[in-house]
């Protein structure tokens, strides 16, 4: 794995920075919020329930309204596990996709245990978060993945045969490494993707989803940003039906108004790909952030994650301003998700400061250790 650049960060590319942090993680939460409530129904029956205009707003599920999903829960750990990676930099012992899979591995103890577990210091202050711990839902693949301390790889991946969208929608931090070139985010991201999905439509879609969101929070404009992941999708074994995926996404946008009909013939039987290819096509032709994530949850597929690709992509492009007041006011873990994505952006561009050579900051490493 490369190094992130030692680029020096100025006040305004600071602030730019965090609003695009903040947006891309709040913007996975609320589209996972949003399409979690009718996951498993179809559009006739989100329609027969919603009415004929479908879902336009947060719903009751798990008890409330905005209540997130497993896919948020894996990309806060993912969030977690690359502070961690870029604190244990200077111990010589540096392998990012380790620090994700023990970060995945703390995820999966909120889906056995009833509580923290303080004993553990070294676990981090993520995993002391106790709304963390509860099960919503999530895919056997993730629970067989991380049921074990074997971690995937791409030589030897968890579930080979698994093609659907649990690892891409955990993927989007990988894209905020805004100092890492490109071809390495996309490798940490498919070999992140391979402790649990195996299949390269799963793992090269999620090394996609992340390459799309480095450029947003770059500044790139989506489209410009979907064709930055196509040349690099180039280079890998396997990736033409996921290439296919994202051209016939942006050919769908010339198609006219955008319909269910459209987002559900691109999602087709609810693979990463298709997901990857709705998300983009939502976060394309949405009017605002509001429109698009509609768009995004309202067919039969997997609509919380659809939702959460589609929330990902608008975050990072438009900023955490762009997202609606109201369905942030109402979401499950805000508080949590902030301070984690402020945490992640200090990190980023002050990093050397908080745990560089000259002396660790104590609270800092209380919070992300380094064991």
């Amino acid at each position: 794995m490369g190094a992130t650049s030692g680029a020096v960060w100025g006040r305004a590319e600071q602030q730019d920075f965090r609003g695009r942090v903040r947006g891309a993680l709040l913007g996975v939460a609320v589209g996972d919020a949003l399409g979690g409530p009718v996951d498993a129904l179809s559009l006739e029956e989100i329609r027969s329930a919603y009415g004929a205009e479908g879902l336009l707003d947060l719903a009751p599920g798990h008890g409330r309204r905005g209540a997130v999903t497993h896919h948020t829960q894996l990309t806060l750990f993912s969030v977690d596990g690359l502070i961690r990676a870029q604190v244990r930099r200077d111990t010589g012992a540096w392998h990012p996709p380790t620090d994700l899979h023990r970060a995945y591995l703390r995820w999966a103890a909120t889906q056995r245990d009833w509580g923290p577990d303080e004993r553990r210091a070294d676990d981090g202050w993520l995993a002391r978060e106790e709304w963390l711990y509860v099960r919503r839902d999530p895919a056997r693949a993730l629970l067989i993945g991380f049921g074990d301390t074997t971690m995937g790889t791409l030589e030897a991946p968890k579930n080979p045969e698994e093609a659907g969208p649990e690892a891409v929608a955990r993927s989007a931090p990988f894209g905020l490494l805004v100092g890492w070139e490109p071809q390495l985010v996309v490798q940490l991201a498919v070999e992140c993707a391979a402790q649990t999905h195996g299949h390269p439509l799963a793992y090269l879609s999620a090394g996609a989803y992340a390459v799309i969101v480095h450029a947003l929070a770059r500044g790139d404009s989506l489209d410009g940003a979907v064709q930055r992941a196509l040349a690099l999708l180039a280079a890998r074994p396997g990736h033409q039906p996921v290439s296919d995926a994202l051209r016939h996404a942006l050919g769908a946008v010339r198609q006219g108004m955008p319909t269910p009909a459209r987002v559900a013939e691109l999602a087709g039987d609810g693979t990463a790909d298709g997901l990857l290819a709705a998300s983009v096509y939502c976060a394309l032709v949405g009017e605002d952030v509001r429109h698009g994530l509609c768009l995004a949850v309202n067919q039969s597929g997997p609509s919380a994650a659809a939702g959460a690709l589609t929330g990902g992509l608008l975050g990072a492009l438009h900023g955490e301003t762009a997202l609606p007041p109201a369905w942030l006011a109402e979401l499950e873990g805000r508080p949590t998700i902030l301070e984690l994505a402020d945490d992640f952006a200090m990190e980023m561009t002050q990093g050397p400061a908080l745990h560089g050579p000259t002396g660790a900051s104590p609270g800092w490493l209380a919070r992300y250790p380094r064991a």
